[in-house]
């Protein structure tokens, strides 16, 4: 995990490289203009190469698409029923993996309010 300053603040670059990343000032996914709860330190990316972004045919980032079978046991890889989900759903947090309309493994956010 290094600060998204070591990949130019490309997100893409970050998640191609399996980097765990919170603060990064950038647009919601697919909502060009609104920034996403990265910018303010409300949600994390966990090793997001071993837990992809998932909506249709997309998968970000692209090598992603070999650790869709969330049944695998795989170092880093977050499982709906694993202790990672289970401590961030504990304290309030979201997590992406439960999204009906797409799948978001590696993101978990803190609602605000």
């Amino acid at each position: 995990m290094v600060p998204i300053e070591d990949y130019g603040g490309n997100d893409d670059a970050s998640m191609a490289a399996n980097n765990t990343s919170a603060f990064n000032c950038r647009d919601a996914t697919g909502k060009p203009g609104v920034f996403s709860n990265h910018s303010w330190g409300r949600a994390i990316d966990i090793n997001p190469l071993t837990n992809p972004y998932v909506k249709g045919e997309k998968v970000l980032p692209p090598a992603g698409r070999e650790y869709l079978d969330r049944t695998r046991n795989l170092p880093g890889l977050i499982q709906k029923n694993g202790f990672v989900v289970h401590l961030f759903e504990s304290d309030g947090w979201t997590w992406g993996g439960r999204w009906p309309d797409r799948q978001d493994y590696q993101h978990f956010e803190k609602p605000s309010g």
